[in-house]
């Protein structure tokens, strides 16, 4: 079994550290990781993506080809259409709804959201606002990490041991803040899903 997945959205929005707990989650389950570096703009606002493999088997390449990534995880609406050519048939948008408008012609959003809609498979949500909601307003990737777990063939507890081991040097109340952002993004994911 393997997993690839595209991460996307824009410089600051913390896709490293998605990147990094959905790592250590699959290297704690035994599977093999590669990734590609975080291509694009290093300044905030520029956008950025990374490819993601995960796998049961050895993986020899870190990019992911056209036309088979199993996920597009965006924290950033327009981020997720950039990349939609690497998206497998039956492939998830996992997608946050609030726009970082960075560029003068910012599409409607409402035409962006339409468009995400056209994919079979997609959950939409507003991680910032979910991650307010559980008093961690810079939760928002893990929020969207949250959505995208129960998607992935990856145990829960994989994910609450690698988000203890990335923010646990920054202390107890910082893990615990973020352990309440991953469960409202998969409560919300859950309940998209089913509707």
């Amino acid at each position: 079994m393997k997993r690839d997945i595209i991460i996307a959205g824009v410089g600051g929005q913390g896709i490293l550290s998605i990147s990094a707990v959905l790592s250590v989650a699959a290297m704690e389950k035994g599977w093999h990781v590669k990734q590609s570096e975080v291509h694009g703009m290093a300044q905030r606002g520029g956008e950025v993506q990374s490819h993601l493999r995960l796998s049961e088997q050895p993986i020899y390449s870190p990019l992911i080809p056209e036309g088979t990534a199993h996920m597009i995880l965006s924290v950033e609406p327009m981020e997720s259409l950039r990349y939609v050519s690497f998206l497998s048939p039956d492939g998830w948008i996992v997608s946050n709804t609030k726009p970082y408008v960075n560029i003068p012609n910012y599409p409607p959003i409402e035409k962006i959201y339409e468009e995400i809609k056209n994919f079979k498979h997609h959950v939409l949500l507003d991680a910032d606002e979910l991650a307010k909601q559980v008093d961690n307003p810079k939760g928002m990737n893990v929020v969207m990490l949250g959505a995208a777990s129960i998607l992935l063939p990856i145990e829960r507890e994989y994910y609450i041991k690698a988000i203890q081991q990335i923010f646990g040097r920054k202390g107890e109340e910082i893990v615990q803040l973020n352990l309440k952002a991953f469960e409202a993004g998969e409560n919300f994911a859950r309940e998209y899903i089913k509707a």
